[in-house]
């Protein structure tokens, strides 16, 4: 085993999710593909199961590794397996080439590859990898990987409706707003102050706007115009703010007029390397005709990445309770998509043309499903979350589709997880794991 491997295995690490999503998928197929944003853990993550490691980004390296990818790139190949190729998308000829090589193997688990954007030039790619590449998207850590929710209650519990659940939860308002203001970054943990560890997003977010944005692809972008759309955008989480909205948000500060595609060309910069993940629309069968909207919901993939934008604090969102609700929907959304993950689902949004709104659905491929309404606190709101629920219950054609497995009202403060007398099920995030 290299030196490398065995350095990064001797250093403290905090289990992922992830870990057993990617044994699993190394045992299925020859090659798994980490995607997800820088500083999520992917490498650290992957290096705990790779025998060899090419690190792509190392610049003493780099330039020979990629004039022999030019000319003997099955060399590169050898080594003991799992072989990890960190940032392969600096040469996206690894990618037929490992398909290549696994055809020729036919063993499962000979590699994985991380990235944290989209290659910039796909020309050099021929093939779509079916039937040799798995895929495992890595996001910033969950609230349970983080060690600060218990996790005395089980997402995957939850979809056998158990009659009661019981639940202390630890989290206080102040917790939770350090917790959106730092993010889900493993380094950000490491900090020894709270000061440094908020720094972390801060910093993360600049790299994005004077930077990543225009390397992702190698056109230059403004940056103070990403400036000014990441602020639209965190002002506009949890909505479906059409591309109109951003450009109105920000043409006072435009010296010229600003078309739809621009700012569609900054979105995407955006997505591919992994700062926004729109949620997708859910389309239930229904009993009424009702109109189902299928706008996608805008949310950036970590909670800290939207209040650097708008330049907030823990403070800041204490006094602004409904900044800081939309920012705890989103952290909320990290962790549901998180936990989704292991359970071979996916997490979507329900919204009618009455009005009609549902925060999260998890939907398993088995066709079970969870309806949940986000809210930060207060008996009021918990109420209100509830009888939403009831109400998307009580309009799902049961005829055409299971019954919803469970309803949870997700809450950041409260005392305790319970089970209302109507069964909706009420629990703190702080509470919640996969």
């Amino acid at each position: 085993m290299c030196y490398l491997c065995t350095k990064f295995k001797t250093m403290s690490y905090k289990s992922r999710i992830a870990d057993q999503l990617l044994r699993e998928k190394l045992e299925a197929m020859g090659a798994v593909l980490i995607e997800g944003p820088k500083a999520c853990g992917k490498t650290t993550t992957a290096v705990q199961q790779a025998k060899s490691i090419i690190y792509m980004s190392d610049p003493t390296k780099q330039q020979q590794y990629k004039q022999m990818a030019q000319t003997n790139i099955r060399y590169l190949l050898q080594g003991e397996t799992p072989r990890l190729i960190d940032e392969w998308q600096e040469v996206p000829q690894f990618w037929d080439a490992i398909r290549f090589e696994v055809d020729q193997r036919q063993e499962d688990g000979q590699f994985m590859l991380t990235g944290s954007a989209v290659p910039p030039d796909t020309k050099d790619i021929h093939h779509t990898g079916t039937g040799r590449y798995a895929w495992l998207t890595m996001r910033p850590m969950s609230l349970w990987e983080s060690e600060e929710s218990t996790g005395e209650v089980s997402l995957s519990d939850l979809f056998s409706a158990p009659d009661s659940i019981g639940a202390s939860n630890k989290m206080t308002l102040s917790m939770l707003a350090f917790a959106v203001c730092r993010g889900g970054w493993p380094k950000s943990l490491q900090k020894k102050t709270e000061k440094a560890a908020l720094l972390q997003a801060t910093e993360y977010y600049k790299a994005i706007v004077n930077s990543d944005i225009s390397r992702v692809d190698g056109v230059r972008r403004d940056s103070e115009r990403a400036k000014r759309i990441m602020r639209s955008y965190a002002r506009h989480q949890g909505s479906q703010a059409s591309i109109a909205t951003i450009i109105a948000d920000i043409s006072t500060n435009e010296t010229e007029d600003i078309s739809d595609a621009t700012i569609d060309a900054y979105l995407t910069a955006l997505r591919k390397i992994f700062v926004i993940e729109d949620m997708p629309a859910w389309n239930p069968n229904l009993r009424s005709k009702t109109s189902v909207r299928t706008s996608d919901t805008r949310y950036f993939i970590d909670p800290s990445v939207g209040v650097a934008a708008l330049g907030l604090g823990p403070n800041d969102l204490i006094e602004d309770l409904n900044t800081f609700g939309l920012f705890f929907e989103t952290m909320c959304i990290r962790d549901l998509r998180v936990y989704a993950d292991a359970l071979d689902g996916g997490v979507y949004h329900y919204r009618d043309k009455n009005g009609l709104e549902c925060d999260a659905v998890v939907h398993l491929r088995n066709g079970s499903y969870g309806l949940i309404e986000i809210k930060l606190g207060g008996e009021k709101l918990i109420e209100q979350g509830a009888k939403t629920l009831t109400s998307l219950s009580n309009i799902i054609d049961t005829s055409r589709m299971k019954a919803p497995s469970f309803c949870m009202v997700l809450t950041g403060v409260g005392d305790f997880a319970y089970r209302r007398t109507d069964g909706v099920y009420v629990v703190p995030v702080g509470c919640l794991k996969n």
